[in-house]
């Protein structure tokens, strides 16, 4: 077979024959070269595309590490400023519990109470038995256990105070309650608890309380916080004020001028309940005063003294 090829330099035709062995070994050669260089370029023109995008995807990754780092250092600020907040509350309540301990103290000193009944200055003994749960290993204490610590101690100050106000509270309300102290302000007592002669028929007879002597319409006063549970005539007595202390408390105030309370009224120690007068069996003006203790008349001197 014959290939003829055409020449526009030279103008003239030049014809190959293929069937010869050597012109089929140059074609072939030459025909690889041609597929070899395509291919070539073709991996050469793939790599440097194949670089390009590994560079790019680089670069937008370098870019991403940068905005994740300051993302990472704003949270890491963030976080601080919030524990430098909670450090600053942690030490604010830590002073408030201090001063709830020196009140404690105080309080239980004035009161007079056994510092080992409230003591403030450890947490109340505690316990019971140990749970079924795995030990833990210590760990360096954090801002949160400090915080579980102080709650805990300010839920134990709280228990303590609370405790040690109703102690006191009580005291304070036994005292105003119990009868001490005279019913008037001026006078002297003119006639003492226990076996006398009568002062209308002179025999003898039980005075069931002690009378102070005075001036006429002088004021009477309450020697103790109570209820008045009577204001008004009664036989013997004349105008009586009566007053229930509770704990077992009554006091008595006879022979007023006029009554300054009425029923139901509560009064407190030192309130003035009547004017002092001469109704009633009397020989002149003074008030009649009896304590009773569980409805039994007692000698008002051992609340009132010898005076």
């Amino acid at each position: 077979m014959n290939v003829i090829f055409l020449s526009n330099r030279e103008g003239r035709a030049r014809q190959v024959n293929l069937a010869r062995p050597l012109t089929l070994g140059v074609l072939a050669l030459t025909t690889f070269a041609i597929l070899g260089g395509a291919f070539a370029l073709g991996l050469t023109l793939g790599r440097g595309d194949h670089r390009q995008a590994v560079l790019s995807e680089a670069v937008s990754f370098g870019h991403s590490l940068v905005q994740q780092k300051q993302q990472i250092a704003d949270l890491k600020q963030q976080l601080q400023l919030k524990v430098d907040a909670m450090a600053m509350r942690l030490g604010e309540v830590n002073a408030h519990v201090i001063r709830l301990d020196a009140l404690g103290k105080r309080l239980t000193e004035m009161a007079d109470i056994d510092s080992h009944e409230f003591n403030f200055d450890r947490d109340p003994p505690t316990g019971g038995p140990e749970g079924e749960s795995e030990g833990v290993s210590a760990q360096i204490p954090d801002l949160s256990s400090q915080l579980h610590r102080l709650e805990q101690r300010v839920d134990n100050r709280e228990t303590q105070l609370s405790a040690l106000e109703n102690v006191i509270l009580a005291r304070e309300l036994k005292a105003e309650i119990h009868p001490e102290g005279r019913p008037v302000s001026d006078g002297f007592i003119s006639s003492y608890f226990g076996e006398r002669a009568d002062p209308f028929d002179g025999r003898e007879a039980f005075h069931k309380g002690v009378d102070f002597a005075g001036t006429m319409g002088e004021r009477v006063v309450a020697v103790a916080a109570g209820v008045v549970t009577w204001a008004g005539e009664r036989s013997g007595f004349g105008k009586l004020i009566e007053i229930n202390h509770g704990d077992g408390y009554i006091t008595r105030y006879a022979h007023n001028e006029r009554t300054l309370v009425s029923v139901g009224q509560t009064v407190t120690r030192g309130e003035p309940v009547a004017l002092m007068g001469s109704t009633g069996r009397s020989t002149g003006p003074h008030v009649h005063f009896e304590v009773l203790r569980n409805g039994r008349q007692v000698d008002p001197l051992s609340f009132i003294g010898r005076r």
